[in-house]
């Protein structure tokens, strides 16, 4: 065997595994989008600090959609229906709401082939449909934890720039 074979990402892979095993044990599944990152199509209203924590319990979206690049579906923010799509190198986490259980992401490069032809594919409903803030069944992230040596404690007003690390908060 070679040491030099190059594989795929294995986060929609855990994805997908935590995501089962945090249902089948009847919690919620909980996912931690930078919604920062190119190409990421979420509320504007429920982000905060760059992120946003997403509510994918089958009982709170329809159409759910996890494959190798990307988590879609449809949900209901402040009663306006929103088509949601998070590339997967945006997640940075999942978890279950009741007890915190599940796992953090690494920061990930981006891949190499985005540019502008992929945004023609992602319909940015946000601008169209934004009737401001309402409750929904999701929760931003109240309260920001370290998660490794290397967190940047200043807050960065370039928006642009990648996050090395991921803020998470448990939500009640």
């Amino acid at each position: 065997m070679s040491d030099n074979i190059n594989m795929t990402s294995n986060r929609p892979y855990l994805l997908k595994a935590f995501y089962q095993w945090i249902v089948d044990n009847e919690c919620t599944p909980y996912i931690v989008v930078e919604a920062d990152l190119p190409h990421v199509s979420v509320p504007p209203q429920t982000v905060t600090d760059g992120q946003v924590v997403l509510n994918i319990n089958p009982t709170a979206v329809q159409s759910l959609l996890m494959d190798d690049h990307q988590v879609t579906f449809s949900a209901r923010f402040g009663g306006v229906p929103f088509d949601v799509y998070i590339p997967i190198y945006a997640i940075s986490a999942i978890y279950a709401r009741e007890n915190g259980a599940g796992t953090m992401f690494p920061p990930e490069e981006l891949p190499e082939d985005l540019n502008a032809e992929d945004s023609d594919v992602i319909t940015d409903k946000s601008k169209s449909e934004e009737s401001g803030r309402s409750e929904s069944k999701m929760s931003v992230v109240e309260s920001d934890i370290k998660t490794s040596s290397e967190v940047n404690t200043e807050k960065s007003d370039d928006k642009s720039k990648k996050k090395k690390a991921s803020h998470l908060s448990i939500v009640k």
